[in-house]
């Protein structure tokens, strides 16, 4: 019984450090979310964490909502999914709901400007650390010069043509559905 409560307990405060942590919006939260799940509880797999957070970015939402869900559910179910959003948006909400006024009074201020400026090249390099060790992935699974390819495509697409990020990640999806099966029926060929 006591594992049963310190899992959920885990999930809660997990979803709660990243729920208060994680300011920027979703990718600043996927670092957050990436070092609990893969880290510190190892609910997940570095592989896992990655085909998760590549169907969520396909999915329509917030992004860190839906990875708090499905984190909740793999481990809980569906009470453990519930846990897991709530514990991940009610305080923000509540703390958003508490402090408007607040922020509404110190909008103008200058050290509150200078605070928003101060974390923003944190996020920059967490999300670039994220970016790269993806990256790292893609190239020794993809290989050097396909993998360049790749990363060059999703540069065009996305920058060159303004393709919506969520279609990029769709064909590169579908990309990799196909050439994993053309893979199984080439190894399974050449065993038989």
């Amino acid at each position: 019984m006591k594992s049963i409560s310190n899992e959920y307990v885990q999930i809660a405060a997990a979803m709660f450090r990243t729920g208060i942590l994680g300011y920027g919006g979703g990718p600043s939260v996927i670092p957050l979310i990436r070092h609990d799940a893969v880290t510190r509880y190892s609910w997940l797999t570095d592989d896992e964490f990655g085909e998760t957070l590549a169907i969520a970015n396909a999915l329509p939402g917030p992004i860190a909502t839906k990875m708090a869900a499905y984190l909740g559910y793999k481990l809980k179910g569906v009470k453990g999914a519930l846990l897991s959003v709530l514990a991940h948006i009610l305080p923000s909400c509540i703390a958003m709901i508490a402090l408007l006024s607040a922020v509404n009074y110190l909008s103008g201020s200058k050290v509150v400007a200078g605070m928003i400026a101060a974390v923003s090249p944190v996020i920059a390099v967490m999300l670039g650390m994220m970016a790269y060790e993806f990256a790292q992935k893609a190239f020794k699974g993809l290989g050097k010069w396909i993998g360049a390819a790749f990363l060059l495509l999703a540069l065009v697409l996305l920058e060159g043509l303004h393709l919506h990020p969520a279609i990029v990640i769709v064909l590169f999806l579908g990309y990799g559905t196909v050439h994993y099966r053309i893979l199984a029926k080439k190894n399974k060929g050449g065993t038989a």
